[in-house]
């Protein structure tokens, strides 16, 4: 699988950026899975719900299953998740966008909104390769107009890394 990031502060428009590239992976026959990284804490369980009573009893992990989807409930016990971790326990695909692990060394795409009046990632990250912006980044780095969606989704598949398979 290849991995690709897209970084950012957070109403930059990372996930509406993935949002509009996605179809455009899928016209090209693409299996494509997205890691997003929150600092919020969430539970997609329910209080009272089996999968809810057996986690409060003292399971680890709970695995939910369906006919049509399946997830995994993992506490991490305060040791957050490692990127390489996740990626290994993805079904098979051809790429994965991961939104946010600004620290991770893979390539990324930093969107950048100068509406929200934050400071560029891309002088501090190596990783960075351009900005999918509606502003000039300084010193003449690369952009990628942030509506430019044919563009953006090129250079992903363009830039985007082959990982190990586990």
């Amino acid at each position: 699988m290849k991995v690709f990031g897209i970084a950012g502060y957070s109403g930059s428009g990372k996930t509406t950026l993935i949002e509009r590239v996605l179809p455009q992976l899928a016209v090209r026959g693409l299996d494509v899975a997205v890691i997003k990284h929150t600092h919020h804490d969430f539970d997609i369980d329910r209080p009272g719900k089996d999968s809810w009573r057996v986690r409060e009893a003292g399971a680890t992990a709970v695995l939910l299953a369906s006919d049509h989807r399946t997830a995994v409930l993992a506490d991490h016990r305060n040791v957050p998740p490692r990127l390489s971790d996740l990626l290994a326990r993805l079904p098979p695909c051809d790429l994965v966008l991961v939104e946010g692990y600004k620290r991770e060394a893979i390539p990324k795409l930093e969107v950048h909104r100068a509406e929200i009046a934050k400071p560029w990632l891309f002088p501090d990250d190596p990783n960075i390769l351009a900005v999918a912006s509606d502003v000039a980044p300084p010193d003449g780095f690369p952009r990628i107009d942030i509506d430019a969606v044919q563009s953006l989704t090129d250079f992903i598949l363009n830039h985007a890394q082959s990982q190990p398979t586990a």
